[in-house]
């Protein structure tokens, strides 16, 4: 799991946004919270037993391109 912190709730609402978009580009989904301004982001593929395969890194890598 991953925490991502701003400064206030709509930075951090803005951040999800752009992840879901990426989500749906990459056609992979994360597990995601969100409280205020911190966003926590998990990923593993369900289909593969909710392990971390590399739809995850690639996805990881393309979050962490928005930041």
């Amino acid at each position: 799991m991953q925490n991502f912190e701003f400064d206030d709730f709509s930075k951090a609402f803005g951040f999800i946004t752009r992840v879901a978009l990426l989500a749906e580009s990459h056609q992979h989904h994360p597990q995601w919270s969100n409280s205020y301004g911190s966003v926590s982001i998990r990923l593993c593929t369900h289909d593969a037993g909710n392990k971390v395969t590399a739809k995850d890194y690639e996805l990881a890598i393309a979050i962490n391109a928005l930041l």
